[in-house]
């Protein structure tokens, strides 16, 4: 199948497709007589791997870790579970994070009274 093909039945775009080959996550593609990239239902199998950990927020050096223990019969279970729980903690601060900044913001936006007055105590709270 081609580049397109390969989209639609992975739900990957063309685009991500070259790129997740550029960065080493999916193999370079056999190409044609004309050169255009031809891919096989194992090649679709990993794009649908790499996007639903792109979809929980892996970042691609993670990715590559899971697919080197995913293709790693012999791999131990341990080391899979860490490298996600190792993700659920980073998700969990990013999330504390995130609360603290909207909590911080709907500080300022509540002392603003948001009328025709120039005097913004969002952006002198943004000025601190």
């Amino acid at each position: 199948m081609n580049i397109g093909e390969a989209s639609a039945a992975s739900g990957v775009s063309a685009k991500m497709i070259r790129y997740y080959e550029q960065a080493g996550l999916i193999p370079p593609a056999d190409r044609s007589q004309a050169g255009y990239r031809v891919y096989d239902d194992a090649d679709v199998h990993r794009l649908r791997f790499v996007r639903r950990a792109r979809d929980l927020g892996f970042a691609v050096a993670e990715i590559s870790e899971l697919l080197d223990l995913w293709n790693n019969r012999s791999r131990r279970s341990a080391d899979v579970k860490r490298l996600a729980q190792a993700h659920i903690a980073d998700l969990q601060d990013r999330i504390a994070k995130l609360q603290q900044m909207s909590a911080s913001l709907q500080t300022l936006a509540d002392c603003c009274a948001g009328d025709d007055r120039p005097d913004c105590p969002i952006l002198e709270g943004l000025e601190q």
